[in-house]
C-alpha cells in the first residue's frame, strides 16, 4: 500500500501578527530550537511515511531553506520517496491558491505521480505527536471515502475550528466550518485520508464549481457529506494545539514548561526532528536564576538576571539584572541589562535596550506584547501588553516613551533602506 503525505504550508498566518511579516505560519521558530512544521514532518518519519510533498505559497524562503535536503528528517530520498516542496506558479488557467483544495488540485498531477493508493493531507501549523499508521488502518477496514483525524477541545473555543456530529460507529453526520455558536465540541485536526481516487474525484468536482471557495472544511468535506460519502472520524486523545493565534502559540509554549508538562519534547520513542546549528553551550553566570525554563545553546544569562517560566531559543543574551518572565526569546534576541519582559515575544535579533519594560506584569492577565524581528527598542521604553512592534524598527521610529496596549509602531525607512 503506497501512501503520499501533502503538507498544507502556505498559510499566511496574519493573526501571529509580526512574527508572520518575513516567514510563513510553519516556518515560525517554536520551542526554542524547531520550526512549527517540524511536528508535522516528524510525525510522518515516525509514522514511517517517507513519501512527503509540501505546498507552500506566502514568503517560502525561510521554508526552503529550513527544509533543505530534508536530511534531518531522513528525507533526502531520491528513488524511494524524500521530501519535495512546490510553490505556485502562473501558467494558463492557474493562479494563486484560493483555498486548501485548490493548493492540492492545483498540484495533482505531481500527487498523482507514481500511483500512490493513499493520500494523507496535514496541515503543517498544528502542535502534536501522532502516529498516523493506525488512522491510516482505519481507513482501510472501514472502506472510508474519507477519514478525517478529530479531537476534542473546550467548547468556549470550538468556534475556531470545523465541527464535527458523528454517529455511534464514527460515521460523520454533519460539518460545519467555525460556527459562531457551536453545538459540539468535536473537531476537525486538518488531518484527512483520502484514496487517489475519491480525492481525484472531488478535488475536479470542486475546481468545476465558480460559486466554490476550494477549502476542504468550508467545501469539500461538506459535499462529501451531503452526497452520502462515506466519511469517518478518527478520534485522537493526545496534545494538539493550533498556533494560529499569539494567545495559543505563547500557551503551547508555555504547556512545554515544568512543573507539569503538558506536551513532552523528550520523548525518546518520539524524537522531533529539526535542522540543527552548532552553537555553544549555554552560560548561566554567577548569582543568575533559572526557573522552570528551556534554554538553548548559545544562551548567555549574565549575572544577577532572572529567567522564570521562558523558553530561550539559541544565542539569546539575558544581560544583567534583567528579568524575564512568561515570554518567548527567539534566536539571538537581548534583554537588556535591567530591563523587564514579561508575557510577551520577542522574535529573532530583536535587541531590547536597558531599563525597559516589556509587557504587562501580571501572569494573570495575559496580553501578549509583540517585538518584531530584528528591532531594536531604545533605553527606558514602556511597552505595554498587548503593544506591537513591527520588523525592522529602530529608535527613532517611536513617537514617545511608552506604547500603549493596541499600538502598533511600524518602521518608517524604505525597504531599501533596511
Amino acid at each position: 500500500m503506497k501512501t503520499r503525505v501533502v503538507i498544507l504550508a502556505g498559510g499566511e498566518g496574519t493573526r501571529l501578527g509580526v512574527l508572520t511579516t518575513k516567514r510563513t505560519k510553519p516556518a515560525v521558530p517554536f520551542g526554542g530550537k524547531y520550526r512549527i512544521i517540524d511536528f508535522a514532518l516528524s510525525n510522518c518519519v515516525n509514522s514511517n511515511l517517507f513519501d512527503v510533498m509540501i505546498l507552500a505559497q506566502y514568503r517560502p524562503h525561510s521554508l526552503i531553506e529550513h527544509i533543505g535536503s530534508g536530511s534531518p528528517w531522513d528525507l533526502n530520498r531520491d528513488f524511494t520517496g524524500g521530501v519535495r516542496i512546490y510553490s505556485p506558479y502562473r501558467a494558463r488557467g492557474s493562479n494563486w491558491y484560493l483555498g486548501t483544495a485548490d493548493a492540492v488540485q492545483q498540484n495533482f498531477r505531481f500527487i498523482k505521480r507514481g500511483n500512490p493508493d493513499l493520500v494523507v493531507i496535514l496541515s503543517g501549523d498544528h502542535i502534536y505527536k501522532m502516529d498516523y499508521s493506525p488512522m491510516i488502518r482505519q481507513h482501510l477496514a472501514t472502506r472510508a471515502d474519507l477519514t478525517i483525524g478529530t479531537i476534542t477541545v473546550p467548547l468556549e473555543e470550538a468556534s475556531r475550528f470545523g465541527i464535527i456530529t458523528a454517529d455511534a460507529d464514527g460515521r460523520v453526520v454533519s460539518f460545519t466550518e467555525k460556527p459562531a455558536h457551536p453545538t459540539s465540541n468535536l473537531v476537525n485536526m486538518g488531518v484527512y485520508v483520502f484514496s487517489l481516487r475519491v480525492l481525484n474525484e472531488v478535488l475536479w468536482r470542486d475546481h468545476q464549481l465558480k460559486d466554490s471557495s476550494h477549502d476542504f472544511g468550508k467545501d469539500i468535506i461538506p459535499r462529501m457529506i451531503a452526497s452520502g460519502s462515506a466519511v469517518f472520524t478518527y478520534p485522537f486523545h493526545g496534545y494538539w494545539i493550533d498556533v494560529g493565534t499569539i494567545e495559543s502559540y505563547w500557551q503551547a509554549h508555555m504547556d512545554l514548561l515544568p512543573p507539569k508538562p503538558s506536551f513532552d519534547l523528550y520523548d525518546r520513542s518520539w524524537v522531533i526532528h529539526t535542522k540543527t546549528e552548532e552553537r555553544p553551550p549555554a552560560s548561566i553566570h554567577r548569582d543568575a536564576t533559572v526557573v522552570d525554563s528551556l534554554i538553548c545553546d548559545g544562551c548567555q544569562i549574565e549575572s544577577g538576571a532572572v529567567v522564570t517560566r521562558s523558553v530561550l531559543s539559541p544565542g539569546v543574551i539575558v544581560k544583567s539584572g534583567a528579568m524575564v518572565r512568561n515570554s518567548i526569546l527567539l534566536t539571538d534576541a537581548v534583554a537588556g541589562e535591567g530591563s523587564v519582559i514579561c508575557n510577551a515575544v520577542l522574535d529573532k535579533r530583536a535587541v531590547i535596550g536597558r531599563g525597559c519594560q516589556i509587557g504587562n506584569g501580571y501572569p494573570d492577565l495575559i496580553s501578549i506584547a509583540m517585538i518584531g524581528r530584528e528591532a531594536v527598542i531604545p533605553d527606558g521604553m514602556v511597552i505595554e501588553g498587548g503593544g506591537r512592534i513591527g520588523t525592522d524598527v529602530i529608535p527613532s521610529d517611536f513617537p514617545a516613551q511608552t506604547v500603549k496596549a493596541g499600538e502598533y509602531i511600524q518602521t518608517r525607512r524604505l525597504p531599501y533602506e533596511i
